[in-house]
């Protein structure tokens, strides 16, 4: 059992083990199916090029492999996990919060720097269309759930060696050879029959969440193999939040524009249909998991206990506090100034937005004083936690920045959306910048006091 917990507390690249991703549905299809979409990470297993595998070496953190359509022609292509995540190379490079300005910059510079053989510009040099952007950035649109087996270096190089002399041909089919049958034949290379279909639960469709299902089931048949649950949570800002992952039958079952009329109309279908979730297709993935970090450790989320002490805490914290917003997406200003910036790296290459504040009507009247230096021209705001404090923005704005992120760490949700070291270290950068707001308005009424 120790050796079990000491193998859980360690960063994840430095031992190697096979990891289904399953990631929560969004847009069309999480208002639709919901099925959502599922990988593979190989922590050991680490990226060549996009179709070429070989061993990692020192300190470097595996691969994610995946099926996509129409993606240049191939049935599967690789990704380093930090890149697959958040578009980054770095942990520091992470940005505290996005929206879908930043999300597509991140994902095309990626694409440029390291992908323009598999997938080309456009014509005119523009971004091209396509599934491509999957392959980058996976937590900008939606939660992931990691559920993770450990393998042997014996493993690792059979893998390599028989995926690097297959062919790589596109082979993506919807029902027969989806992104959840590619998962499962990589998981059965590691582990026979450790991944099944369900005719109850999916009609003997492969999906993602039976695929993830079927996992944790063996993992538990097979206690001597060390296993680990986990979430990364979507990237907080506004882009829309992703949702539960359900199966074939479950779709259905969870949908009352589905599950009514087969009631009123096929109460036999309808029934057959309840009678397959109950006994098949229940699954919650954010059950006894813990909370990824970018440097691969696991840490504990915070119960619902500590989330309301926190919430309240916060506001309490910002009660008083001028232009603070009860709308989770921020103020109006705040939403303007996205609108308008654009994404440019700073001068270390870290991710971070440039605006332009084009008068002091554009900001409060009480940070027109703060404002006299940027006014009428480009300042920056930071997006990370290394250059967040470096913004030469007013600091309302970076104020509001990690408040949105903040609220959206505490939210009430079907999984957990951080730990309680990850929230202690931005409630810490809030801290910095509210104390630095009180000294400079001391400041300034030592100063105004003096001008009298």
């Amino acid at each position: 059992m120790l050796a079990a917990l000491a193998w859980l507390a360690s960063p994840l690249p430095s031992r190697a083990q096979v990891t289904v991703f399953l990631e929560e549905p969004y847009a069309l299809d999480g208002e639709l199916a919901g099925t959502g979409h599922t990988a593979v990470y190989l922590s050991s297993v680490c990226a060549e090029s996009p179709t070429v595998l070989r061993r990692c070496r020192s300190g470097e953190s595996g691969a994610v492999l995946s099926r996509y359509h129409h993606v240049g022609g191939y049935d599967w292509l690789a990704t380093p996990l930090l890149p697959y995540l958040y578009a980054v190379e770095r942990p520091q490079d992470i940005p505290l919060i996005a929206d879908a300005k930043i999300e597509s910059a991140m994902r095309d510079a990626y694409r440029r720097k390291y992908l323009e053989e598999v997938i080309p510009d456009a014509p005119g040099g523009q971004t091209p269309p396509g599934d491509w952007y999957e392959l980058i950035g996976s937590a900008f649109d939606r939660t992931l759930y990691g559920f993770q087996l450990a393998t042997t270096p014996e493993q690792d190089d059979a893998f390599i060696a028989a995926y690097n002399d297959r062919t790589n041909h596109q082979a993506y089919k919807l029902v027969t050879s989806n992104c959840a049958d590619f998962v499962r034949n990589v998981v059965n290379f590691y582990y026979p029959k450790a991944t099944t279909r369900s005719f109850l639960a999916d009609l003997d469709v492969a999906t993602p969440k039976h695929v993830s299902k079927s996992f944790v089931s063996y993992a538990h048949h097979h206690p001597d193999i060390p296993f680990a649950a986990f979430v990364i949570p979507q990237i907080p800002g506004s882009i829309k939040r992703s949702t539960p992952i359900h199966g074939v039958v479950d779709s259905v079952f969870k949908s009352k524009k589905y599950e009514i009329p087969l009631l009123v109309f096929h109460p036999f279908v309808g029934g057959g249909v309840a009678l397959a979730y109950v006994v098949s297709g229940r699954f919650n993935p954010a059950r006894d998991a813990m909370m990824f970090s970018a440097d691969g450790a696991l840490d504990q989320p915070l119960s619902n206990e500590q989330r309301r002490t926190y919430a309240k805490n916060l506001e309490d914290m910002l009660h008083g506090q001028p232009d603070i917003p009860q709308d989770p997406s921020g103020s109006a200003l705040w939403r303007e100034v996205q609108a308008n910036a654009k994404f440019v790296p700073d001068s270390a290459g870290q991710p971070a937005l440039r605006v332009t504040l084009n008068s002091e009507k554009s900001l409060p009247a009480h940070l027109n004083r703060d404002a006299v230096s940027v006014v009428d021209k480009s300042s920056f705001i930071g997006l990370t936690r290394d250059n967040i404090l470096n913004s030469t923005a007013p600091s309302a704005l970076t104020r509001e920045l990690l408040v949105i992120r903040l609220r959206q760490e505490l939210r009430k949700g079907t999984s957990p959306h951080t730990s309680e070291s990850v929230f202690r270290a931005d409630l810490a950068l809030l801290e910095k910048i509210l104390s630095a707001e009180q000294q400079a308005a001391i400041s300034n009424a030592e100063t105004a006091q003096r001008e009298r």
